[in-house]
């Protein structure tokens, strides 16, 4: 039977058309790995190098996840997640993260109009993509308004709720340094997350093509590969895509074995961790892992597609304790080490 979309489709106020038929998901996998292929190539014209961090945002778009970039001033946060906004034909908006900042600054709030009537006037984050900038500088107050918006994908005001612009995703920044002022994100608030994203320094080739591009004055016109009609027909393919149980069972095995205590948890967990991840890990775990496959031009994840996706998904769902602070244990060995236990 083939697969469609709706043929009406209410994005953001916009009536689209469906132009997406497939006679089966395995035609549907093939089209979407040379739409992938066309997406990272457009996005390579504006951001060199960070070919991970690419992947892995476009990983957790196609979940419906939200990705936490961590990165120093400099490396192209913002302009990443722009390119990306771009080269999907979705919805942008940059939230500058403040201390100042108020929840109704980025939900909206009811003013009166001209007839002496309320309005709900909509904030920043009634768009597709969102971008929280710094947003470990804002009060808890306004981080949690976030929260609702990223799991539920509404948004309450005034006792009433509405509805964000369908697909939805907050990709939200964060500096490492210069903690001074800063409010650090709860662990509810870290677990909406699907990925916590490392954006390293470019290597030396990497930094003078940037330099070189960047200080030509050529401008380059990137193209829509996807649309939004598209990314929610890939979001439920990937849901669709078969996963042997031991795959399953592995990805759950190595999100509880995180946690200090448990049945499969070894040594240097009981040792070195406070907390372990919860079950979202092992959702993500799962869902990742089938994205992943589907990018590798597979049509069923293994045990290595779940390991590809295990580290930006783990490494802000776990606490070191303080023995793992003193002697140098940081997440990233963790996860690695655990990464090596045969389940």
């Amino acid at each position: 039977m083939a697969r469609s979309i709706p043929a009406n489709f209410v994005i953001s106020g916009k009536q689209t058309r469906n132009s997406m038929t497939f006679n089966s998901d395995k035609e549907a996998a093939d089209h979407f790995l040379k739409q992938y292929e066309a997406l990272r190539s457009e996005i390579a014209k504006v951001i060199v190098g960070q070919d991970e961090a690419v992947r892995k945002v476009l990983i957790s778009i196609f979940c419906n996840g939200h990705s936490l970039l961590v990165g120093v001033p400099g490396l192209a946060k913002t302009l990443l997640v722009n390119t990306i906004a771009s080269s999907l034909g979705l919805g942008f908006n940059r939230i500058q993260f403040t201390p100042d900042l108020m929840p109704s600054d980025i939900i909206g709030a009811e003013i009166l109009d001209e007839t002496r009537n309320f309005k709900f006037v909509k904030g920043p984050l009634f768009s597709n993509i969102i971008l929280a900038d710094e947003i470990n500088r804002t009060p808890p107050k306004t981080q949690s308004a976030l929260l609702e918006a990223m799991q539920e994908k509404r948004v309450t005001a005034a006792g009433h709720s509405y509805d964000l612009p369908q697909p939805f995703f907050v990709l939200a920044t964060q500096n490492p340094i210069e903690q001074e002022g800063t409010y650090p994100l709860p662990e509810a608030q870290l677990d909406r997350f699907m990925f916590n994203i490392w954006v390293d320094y470019p290597s030396l080739q990497e930094e003078i093509d940037v330099v070189k591009s960047t200080t030509s004055g050529l401008t380059v016109d990137l193209s829509e590969i996807m649309h939004a009609e598209e990314i929610l027909y890939y979001q439920g393919l990937v849901r669709r895509v078969p996963m042997a149980d031991n795959v399953l069972e592995y990805a759950v095995k190595l999100a509880s074995s995180t946690r200090p205590g448990e049945g499969n948890s070894n040594k240097l967990v009981n040792e070195f961790l406070s907390w372990g991840a919860g079950p979202r890990a092992s959702q993500y775990l799962v869902l990742g892992a089938k994205c992943h496959a589907l990018l590798q031009g597979k049509y069923s994840p293994d045990i290595e597609d779940v390991k590809a996706v295990a580290l930006p998904i783990l490494r802000h769902r776990i606490v070191r304790n303080y023995k793992a602070e003193a002697e140098g244990f940081d997440v990233d060995r963790i996860i690695s080490e655990l990464l090596k236990v045969e389940f």
